[in-house]
């Protein structure tokens, strides 16, 4: 530890900063441990769907038939290197992401408290620590107010820590409660955190709804595979094939069922909805949560920084004497002061009693005011300096706010001050009790005016101290009252009407008074018709009577601490909600962590917040989050289109398979197991990432949240009852066209050449057929030309990369004889050309008909 130059109250000169961090180095800890990159490729080479390649493979080769085994393994590798390539590209997205949290520290430079980000941290700085905030590196305590800590990343025991002046802190750690100071004595690789490796693994999270429903579905079509696989193995030995080739058709019918780029795809669309949502001021913690956030019925949001801007300014202060208005802009130290001389002297008193009990300023940067720390202390800053007053001296022991008292108190000078919620402050005052209850009526008017009211009082003490905070907050005089205006933001009301056409209700968590809060509610259209508020002391205790009364939209819930906050969630999810809470206080964590979706505020939030969250919101805007539901929502529709179009393209391989295995071996098989291999590679993965990747359409939001299975009863009858088959009988119409027009009869065995022709036939059908059906996909509503042909341009690079690339299998002498075809005559390829416009006709008059039904028993119902 180096030798502090200067007063605590000063801290390190610039500098003296810039010479230590070229002695020590940024305040970073070393990178966590990453799993080297070939057993990231071994882990896509052996995956479920990987293995059951491998094995197909495997009986290729023992049956003979090495061509069919370098294919299956070739398809393997290929599809395992995208993966590997897709997980990095989500890995080094999520990390940029999380730079984007934002993590600073107050510090004070040059007797200037400044908010810097903590990687820029020095040995030596003087840091401020509040309830929430993560110590940002090892230090001593050289000022604490009640500090208490939760070590528990450290020690592994949850019981917070007091933490008296002298004492070393452990950068990671949480402070839980009260404020102090602490002096740098290690940053970066030199914290004794960085020397703990094993505590840089992230620590294993339950499986997410999705990645459960993936498992289900691979498990499924895993299932349906092999089963497939060993009947038709049996039906070909029962049509008396030889062995060999009774092999092979398993293989092929077995490899034609399994999607083998469904699991990169998925990992990709969820990468490319946080991005997206990244760009939309928000920051998904954890990939699977993007998902989620397509589900949420039930939002429960604070008001303060959500609803409202959180750029709160005092205007009005009341005292015994009279009232003073104040009219200013922001944070700036001028303003327009309204009210007797009495009044005003009195409101001086009042800020300057305020401004000792908070640690909040108003400092100029960039040519504008902004606040530094709490915006309502801010706030109070700036009113002193409005009222001509210089900042009064730090006090000489801090008894800090909590959420159960809701009032903070200081000594300075054989005095107690104290500020905290009206209706808190006013019961622990001396005075006619005629007079305190018409303290109370103001307070409760200037709340129902949409004010947030402050209670500020004092008593002497002279010499006798008190040992804490009950024995400091009794018999005070009251001083004033002080109302601050934080106005609502302008969205909120657009935002909130879109939740209420999205079958999502909306409820206000908040800890202020309940007049504040209503009024809000009904500035920002969140109120619903009669009055609905509730205070924390009128939640019943019983979950199943806590969700009944708040399970309705518009409810406001006033005056709740954050253990209510937890109750809240678990009784709401308890009713089959899907909850979002947003929270940014550190006693906010359980309550995040609880929700199926929890949201911190990453502008003014805790660090303790932010790590519980699943989502940390940039802006703390409320329009923010009806943006990430609406990406989740297109993210999970996103998967289901892919899964469409993968299972759409199964049973057109599957389908002369069928065929052959039904009659017998009579009628010729029009697509090999090598063609099969060709077709996943050509048609399958570029389209169903580019699927993945579909925006959401403007009428995600107007329907209920989306959920419930993947492979759901619309994919299922759109890819086998509708897609599939339309894709199928094309491909066999093409297939017989040519055999026809070659002088093929039935049950005859066609030539090889014209078998070849007919084959090729058939594979450019589904070839171009998957074209159209990718466009098809983008909506199971919507029709390609209601959506915009251009509004998916890497669909569009995706089909011509395709087309051309399946075009050079079917051309080029040595892969198609490889494979098995051949260029087809003017038959085929008319019939393959047509595909796409004849099965867009198909899925346009499905759509129509649905739409048509759909609007028959809406009107019946009505």
């Amino acid at each position: 530890m180096g030798i502090m130059p200067n007063d605590p109250l000063n801290g390190l000169t610039e500098a003296e900063a810039v010479e230590r961090r070229a002695t020590y180095g940024d305040n970073r800890l070393p990178p966590a441990p990453s799993v080297p990159a070939w057993r990231r490729l071994a882990a896509e080479l052996t995956h479920f769907f990987a293995l059951l390649l491998w094995v197909a493979a495997l009986l290729a080769l023992i049956s003979g038939l090495p061509e069919l085994t370098a294919a299956i393994a070739l398809v393997v590798v290929i599809n395992a290197l995208f993966a590997f390539a897709q997980e990095r590209r989500a890995e080094h997205a999520a990390a940029a992401m999380q730079d984007m949290v934002p993590h600073t520290v107050r510090v004070r430079r040059s007797g200037e408290l400044r908010q810097l980000p903590a990687a820029d941290l020095v040995v030596d700085d003087v840091a401020l620590l509040a309830a929430g905030d993560r110590v940002p590196a090892d230090g001593v305590v050289v000022e604490a107010h009640s500090l208490e800590l939760n070590t528990s990343i450290i020690t592994g025991e949850s019981v917070p820590v007091v933490a008296d002046v002298g004492d070393d802190l452990t950068g990671a750690t949480f402070v839980v409660q009260g404020q102090g100071l602490m002096q740098v004595t290690a940053v970066g690789t030199h914290t004794r955190l960085a020397s703990l490796a094993d505590l840089t693994r992230s620590v294993t999270r339950p499986a997410s709804p999705l990645a459960l429903e993936m498992r289900r579905v691979v498990w499924t079509i895993a299932t349906i595979a092999i089963a497939t696989g060993v009947v038709f193995l049996v039906a070909a030995l029962v049509a008396r094939s030889d062995l060999q080739n009774a092999v092979t058709f398993a293989i092929g019918v077995t490899v034609a069922l399994v999607p083998e780029a469904l699991l990169p795809t998925v990992t990709l669309s969820l990468a490319l909805g946080a991005q997206r949502i990244a760009k939309r001021h928000a920051v998904v913690r954890h990939l699977e949560s993007v998902e989620t956030l397509g589900s949420v019925t039930f939002i429960c949001t604070d008001k303060t920084g959500t609803l409202t801007r959180n750029e709160m300014q005092v205007v009005q202060v009341w005292t015994p004497l009279g009232s003073v208005q104040i009219e200013g802009d922001g944070y700036a130290p001028t303003a327009t002061i309204v009210g007797s001389l009495e009044a005003r002297e009195a409101a001086g008193e009042v800020a300057l009693t305020a401004r000792v009990c908070s640690s909040g300023e108003a400092v100029e940067k960039d040519q504008s005011w902004i606040a530094q720390g709490d915006p309502m202390e801010a706030a109070i800053d700036a009113l002193v300096a409005r009222l001509g007053l210089s900042r009064p001296s730090s006090p000489s022991r801090i008894f800090p706010f909590d959420p159960h008292r809701r009032r903070m108190s200081a000594l300075k000078d054989g005095e107690v001050l104290v500020k905290g919620a009206a209706d808190t402050v006013l019961p622990v005052c001396r005075g006619e009790e005629s007079t305190l209850a018409a303290v109370g009526q103001t307070a409760h008017a200037m709340a129902s005016s949409g004010l947030r009211v402050l209670a500020v009082a004092s008593r002497q003490c002279g010499s006798d101290e008190p040992r804490d905070a009950v024995e400091a907050e009794r018999h005070l005089t009251l001083l004033g009252l002080v109302g601050l205006s934080d106005p609502a933001r302008p969205d909120a009301s657009v935002a909130l009407r879109a939740c209420r056409e999205a079958g999502i209700k909306v409820a206000m968590i908040t800890g202020d008074h309940p007049a504040t809060a209503w009024a809000v509610a009904e500035q920002v259209g969140l109120a619903m018709g009669e009055r609905t508020v509730v205070t924390g002391a009128e939640l019943p205790p019983e979950g199943d009577r806590l969700g009944e009364l708040l399970d309705h939209d518009g409810v406001v819930v006033a005056r709740v601490t954050p253990e209510q906050k937890l109750a809240i969630t678990a009784a709401l999810q308890s009713r089959g909600l899907v909850v979002a809470m947003t929270g940014d206080g550190v006693n906010d964590g359980p309550a995040l962590q609880e929700a199926d979706i929890g949201i911190a505020m990453g502008a003014s939030g805790s660090d303790v917040a932010r790590e519980a969250s699943d989502l940390v919101l940039l802006d703390d805007d409320f329009a923010t989050i009806v943006a990430t539901v609406e990406q989740g929502r297109g993210t999970f529709l996103n998967v289901r289109r892919f899964l469409t179009y993968h299972l759409s393209d199964n049973v057109a391989e599957l389908f002369p398979l069928v065929l052959w295995a039904l009659s017998g071996g009579a009628f010729p098989l029009a697509l090999g197991v090598l063609q099969i291999l060709a077709l996943d590679l050509a048609t399958d993965t570029l389209s169903a990432v580019a699927l993945g990747g579909e925006q959401p359409h403007g009428r995600v939001m107007r329907r209920p949240p989306v959920s419930g299975r993947l492979l759901n009863q619309t994919v299922a009858r759109r890819a086998f009852g509708l897609l599939g088959p339309t894709e199928a009988l094309l491909a066999l119409a093409a297939f017989l066209a040519v055999l026809v027009a070659g002088g093929w009869t039935w049950w005859s065995v066609p030539a090889p050449a014209l078998l070849a022709q007919a084959s090729g036939a058939y594979f450019i059908t589904v070839v171009t057929a998957q074209s159209a059906n990718a466009f098809a996909c983008r909506s199971s509503t919507l029709t390609p030309w209601a959506l915009g042909w251009t509004t998916n341009r890497l669909l569009l690079i995706s089909v011509v990369v395709e087309f051309v690339f399946a075009l050079a299998l079917l051309v080029l002498p040595p892969i198609a004889d490889f494979l098995g075809q051949a260029s087809p005559p003017l038959w085929g390829w008319s019939i393959a050309l047509a595909a796409p416009a004849v099965l867009l006709l198909v899925d346009a008059v499905d759509k129509k008909l649905r739409l048509v039904r759909h609007q028959k028993r809406a009107s019946s119902a009505d």
